[in-house]
């Protein structure tokens, strides 16, 4: 019995990447025409048949690139589903959730539409892996039963133990959303933001523009590549501007708003707001809204916030809340667009990309209207 023709045979003989047959059988519009012709007219000579796995980038194996994110939705108490059928509609009181919700959802809810998006476009699949409620024995089955089942995956920042990447790296095409793990910067493939100048940017505007020379600064978690980075940027804004770092206090906001409202109600009893609070996150940054308006403190009057993200909310809040906008959805699109030119090149050095960010300074920032590049 002949051999049955295979995506590779069809590229082959077109003269084109894998990606490109994928493409062209998903999406022709999205294929110049001469090089349609060319997969058409291999696909008529081999009597090829594509099937669902065959038009996907990856056919060398699945056809799926994972994606795995941090505990995003974690409540206290979850309840229990029941299928029924019945033809009736009930009227509930709208309560508010009282148990936890990480607000870093917001965050990941752009860059997962980010893959999404690249991904489709590539002719590929999605596998999305999220550890919810689960210690790091269970996270590390997670993965491995995902790599079993994906061409390449997608890592965001604090959602695997830093152990485990390094192995991970030596065995399948790895995608790091944010930083590496220390000493691993160089041995992997990088998708971040400027998260550095982003940071230094925004503090020396506040010198230069509002004459603030009181700050507290609310930071991240310790194990967060991306906390670190801002954290060191905020350091070099205060330097540049003649101000030491070592005297300004930290407070430890967690990524969390309930968090950071919290600790900003204990800095409002104690009297020892600052002139400008710079949060790590737009998260944070919300929290200490929170915090200020319940105590009829205004905004930036009293104090001034900022936060760093740009996610939606950002804009909607009273007031809208001045921060460090990065460009998620693209960040998501970045990392599938890496991960796939790892799989069609795996002996490359690894890539690393750093994308630019902006300033934008809202009504919680004295009300200038603007954005800043960062870049």
């Amino acid at each position: 019995m002949a051999k049955k023709p295979t995506v590779y045979d069809v590229a082959e003989q077109a003269g084109v990447s894998i990606a490109t047959v994928s493409r062209a059988l998903r999406k022709p519009e999205s294929v110049r025409q001469a090089t349609r012709e060319s997969i058409e007219t291999a696909v008529q000579q081999l009597g090829y048949v594509p099937s669902g796995s065959a038009r996907s980038l990856a056919a060398r194996k699945t056809g799926i690139i994972g994606l795995f994110l941090p505990n995003v939705d974690e409540l206290e108490t979850l309840s229990d589903f029941e299928l029924t059928d019945h033809d009736t509609a009930e009227i509930h009181v709208d309560r508010p959730i009282t148990g936890r919700i990480h607000r870093d959802s917001l965050y990941f809810d752009h860059v997962l539409r980010g893959c999404e998006l690249e991904a489709w476009s590539q002719g590929l699949s999605l596998m999305v892996s999220i550890g919810q409620g689960r210690g790091e024995s269970d996270v590390n089955q997670m993965v491995h039963d995902m790599i079993g089942k994906v061409d390449g995956v997608i890592i965001l920042a604090r959602s695997v133990p830093d152990r485990l990447i390094e192995s991970l790296v030596k065995r399948i095409p790895l995608v790091m959303v944010a930083d590496a793990p220390i000493g691993g910067e160089k041995s992997m493939d990088l998708v971040r933001v400027s998260n550095r100048k982003g940071m230094c940017t925004l503090v020396e505007h506040l010198v230069d523009a509002h004459q603030i020379r009181s700050f507290i600064y609310m930071a991240g978690p310790d194990d967060s590549p991306d906390n670190h980075k801002r954290y060191v940027g905020f350091q070099e804004g205060l330097a540049a501007r003649g101000i030491s770092p070592e005297s300004i206090p930290i407070y430890r906001g967690k990524f969390s708003r309930p968090t950071a409202k919290k600790i900003t109600q204990d800095l409002i009893e104690r009297g020892d707001l600052p002139q400008a609070l710079v949060c790590a996150n737009d998260q944070m940054a919300l929290g200490a809204l929170d915090a200020l308006t319940q105590a009829g403190l205004r905004v930036p009057d009293d104090v001034i916030v900022t936060g760093f993200d740009g996610i939606e909310e950002s804009d909607t809040s009273h007031p809208r809340l001045t921060t460090v906008r990065q460009p998620m959805v693209n960040l998501g699109r970045a990392a599938v667009s890496t991960v796939v030119k790892r799989i069609e090149h795996p002996d490359d050095p690894p890539y690393s990309t750093e994308m630019p960010v902006s300033v934008l300074l809202r009504e919680s920032c004295e009300g200038v209207l603007e954005a800043i590049p960062a870049a």
